[in-house]
């Protein structure tokens, strides 16, 4: 008797298990406690928060909200911004970020007090920078996820000699105190929080605890009066609060593979484009249950990989200018334009502008039989 009571109890866990609804574009992760779930809620509020020059906005910002770059189809999603950023890539093969000159990140809007002041519309880019990017605005879903991945993990798909002589070489990059990088077009930063924290001051002009200064303007200060809101300007736990909205956001949900769909992730492995676009990671240990060792299917490894001198813009710590992260892919349905800067207006068209390491993928793309090329791009689609 007590065989069969618990081989039904089995049974009823693993029926709900498998019709559990799972979460939602812009629904918190399963498993949050209610103090999580709360942070969460609260923090939603000051991610869709707009600031103006009197709450600390500017006076130099690319947009006056998070929620403003990351709106589509919810908050945390994508956006149509598209801003610029510049380095100086030298002789020497090092990358000077430009920092005390405004780098690198170039803001496209000014508040009225320092257009008055200064008469700019826009941050100039100084003459030393050797290139510009423009960068689109990517969703954040699952990002918490990303984060608690171990850098373990990542290194383990490293081949930067490219010893299996498969013609993938990725690699990580580094943030300037040696940490492994992992977040940002050239994966840069290493951690959630920094991504998050860095962008109110760099974004939207916000100073915080941990950036408690403003940005000059291309390396000039100020001018005295543009600015007359206290520094920092957003307080510690307003920016905790937001990093736990961000950092507790559930990834989309996997595609419902129907009809030709299904041959997707075969064609999309048979192509080579799991290589780069690694299917699932794995995240290690965390503070959070419902953050800690689960499989997150991101489609990337989180590498440099050199995409060819067409897409080549700026370079970034140990990036050079044609080296990118692999973009993750889950979220693709949300976008409307694709690649860094948003020059591909299909899916297709992103793929056939990959360059280096992905062109034997991109030309093996090419080649599929029409019914194969719809079948993958199908799948994508609904990633």
């Amino acid at each position: 008797m007590r065989r069969v009571q618990l081989s039904l109890a089995i049974a009823t866990i693993l029926l709900a298990v498998a019709c559990a609804k799972p979460p939602e574009p812009g629904e918190p992760l399963p498993g949050l406690d209610a103090a999580q779930r709360d942070q969460f809620d609260r923090g939603k509020v000051i991610f869709n928060r707009v600031f103006e020059p009197e709450t600390g906005l500017g006076p130099l910002f690319n947009a006056k909200a998070c929620g403003e770059c990351h709106e589509q189809p919810v908050a945390g999603g994508v956006g149509d911004e598209v801003e610029v950023h510049a380095t100086a890539f030298l002789p020497n093969g090092v990358c000077d970020p430009l920092a005390d000159l405004g780098g690198f990140v170039y803001q496209q809007d000014v508040t009225p007090a320092l257009k008055a002041a200064l008469g700019i519309d826009k941050e100039p880019v100084p003459a030393k920078a050797t290139a510009q990017g423009r960068r689109s605005s990517p969703d954040v879903l699952g990002f918490g996820l990303l984060d608690a991945v171990p850098d373990s993990e990542i290194l383990a798909y490293a081949d930067p000699d490219d010893r299996n002589h498969d013609g993938i070489s990725g690699r990580p990059n580094r943030f300037f105190d040696g940490r492994l990088g992992r977040f940002g077009r050239k994966a840069l930063v290493p951690t959630l929080a920094e991504f998050n924290e860095g962008a109110f001051p760099v974004e939207i002009g916000v100073t915080v605890p941990a950036v408690p200064s403003e940005e000059t303007v291309a390396g000039q200060p100020i001018p005295p009066g543009v600015d007359p809101l206290p520094e920092p300007e957003l307080d510690a736990q307003s920016v905790a609060l937001v990093n736990a909205f961000v950092r507790f956001l559930a990834p989309p949900s996997p595609p419902k593979l129907k009809g030709t769909s299904r041959r997707g992730p075969e064609l999309f492995d048979k192509t080579g484009c799991a290589a780069c676009h690694v299917p699932r990671l794995k995240t290690g240990d965390s503070d959070v249950k419902a953050l800690a060792h689960r499989e997150v299917a991101a489609y990337t490894d989180l590498l440099l990989h050199d995409m060819g001198p067409t897409l080549a813009d700026i370079c970034l710590g140990l990036a050079t200018p044609s080296e990118f992260r692999t973009e993750p892919l889950m979220g693709l349905r949300f976008s409307e334009k694709f690649l860094h800067d948003g020059r591909a207006g299909t899916i297709e068209e992103a793929i056939r502008l990959h360059g280096g390491e992905a062109v034997a993928s991109r030309d093996r793309f090419a080649t599929l039989p029409p019914a194969d090329r719809e079948a993958l791009l199908a799948f994508l689609k609904q990633l």
